[in-house]
């Protein structure tokens, strides 16, 4: 630390006397001392501490700069990277990375149209899965732009945190939702998954509630459940990801385009570029630190050949 401040001042104020007023204030360096340090060969851990630097950057950069030392450590490995966390955490914070927070969301479900019933909560808050397809999870969330609100449905499996369908829409009717859905259900079931008896968990929001989306349920053969009116726990994972979209995406400096968002257009293509990264390259702490994708395919590796389905196509692929 020394060498370096000497380092840094040594130019304008010269080695001696900078070590001379070091001496006064109590901290004995000699001048001799410093030339010997700086002829001195680099440590091997500050050799490694370079290149670990340089892998930690680009770890961090290729993951829209979120990922904190838990998952940075994590990508590394994977990638054959041997290091520990403690000292990714410690090269993260002398080089100013961290990940980036998450701040609570609102609720933006509103009625309009004709509804349904109000189904049974099936979840009851526990919201667990052993494999795709028997749980998802809907909601709504919004994105302010200088042409206006812009809204954007998810739709998750619980099982693999797979986004397996969403819309954009300036809209807060019925089709922003059931477009969501839609996109879900053409996705799993063109890649020849079974959605007979899934559990669709979702809010009260109307959208939800409307008579064309249970219709729809209806002819995929799945169950609607919904949560109590006004309690955000009973749709925790729904609104976790939202909480995730907004302040990896939405509030990213490295996804926001410069001057803000400006209309639909701009928020429906960061949609589709976060969805694939969030599907295929995100980690995820529940599943084992992999992606979705990934732990889907390990998934159904275990599966007999008979019922492994075929290889599931891109999110997004069909949307509307």
């Amino acid at each position: 630390m020394l060498v370096d401040y000497i380092d840094q001042h040594r130019d304008r104020l010269g080695v001696e006397p900078i070590c001379t007023v070091l001496k006064d204030a109590g901290v004995q360096i000699a001048p001799s001392t410093y030339y010997a340090a700086k002829q001195r060969p680099p440590s091997a851990r500050s050799v490694r501490d370079v290149q670990l630097i340089d892998d930690i950057q680009v770890a961090h950069k290729a993951n829209l700069g979120v990922y904190g030392a838990r998952k940075v450590h994590a990508e590394l490995n994977r990638e054959g990277v041997r290091v520990a966390r403690c000292t990714v955490e410690r090269l993260m914070r002398s080089e100013g990375l961290r990940g980036i927070p998450r701040e609570k969301t609102r609720k933006t479900t509103i009625g309009d149209g004709a509804e349904t019933e109000r189904p049974e909560d099936l979840v009851k808050r526990k919201f667990v899965a052993t494999g795709p397809n028997q749980l998802w999870v809907a909601d709504l969330t919004y994105v302010r732009t200088h042409a206006g609100w812009t809204y954007v449905a998810f739709v998750l499996d619980v099982f693999s945190r797979m986004i397996v369908g969403w819309q954009v829409s300036t809209s807060l009717r019925t089709d922003l939702a059931l477009d969501a859905l839609d996109m879900g259900l053409w996705n799993r079931q063109r890649a020849g998954h079974d959605v007979t008896g899934l559990v669709h968990h979702s809010d009260r929001g109307v959208q939800y509630r409307a008579i064309r989306y249970t219709e729809r349920l209806a002819e995929a053969e799945a169950v609607a459940s919904v949560g109590s009116k006004g309690d955000s726990y009973d749709n925790a994972m729904a609104e976790a990801l939202n909480s995730l979209f907004k302040a990896e995406c939405i509030r990213n400096p490295v996804m926001r385009p410069n001057g803000g968002w400006k209309n639909v257009s701009d928020v429906e293509i960061a949609v589709a570029e976060y969805v694939d990264w969030f599907n295929h390259r995100r980690l995820h702490g529940e599943i084992g630190l992999v992606p979705p994708a990934e732990f889907e395919t390990n998934h159904w590796a275990q599966i007999t050949p008979e019922h492994y389905p075929q290889t599931p196509v891109p999110i997004g692929a069909g949307s509307k």
